[in-house]
């Protein structure tokens, strides 16, 4: 089953503008999630929300935070932390 490619949109994910194919789509704790592949290091998942696939959004104010973007900029940073020790 072809699930077709997302790019990855969140503004702080270091691969962000970058394309790979989707593998799978899973609802892990109540969030959206996609399967990736990446060619170095096998696959990883990403909240749909961060790719071009989340659903569009009228009310985001650019260069403002709440505090829901903050524990995401949190959890992305411990995340990539994570995969830069396995590879």
């Amino acid at each position: 089953m072809d699930l077709g490619w997302a790019e990855i949109r969140h503004p702080f994910h270091p691969l962000r503008g970058q394309r790979f194919e989707v593998l799978k789509k899973r609802r892990i704790g109540g969030v959206d999630t996609l399967v990736l592949r990446e060619r170095e290091c096998g696959s990883f998942s990403i909240a749909r929300e961060w790719t071009d696939w989340a659903d569009p959004v009228c009310d985001v104010i650019p260069g403002r935070f709440d505090a829901e973007s903050l524990f995401e900029l949190i959890t992305l940073l411990e995340h990539i932390e994570r995969r830069e020790e396995k590879c």
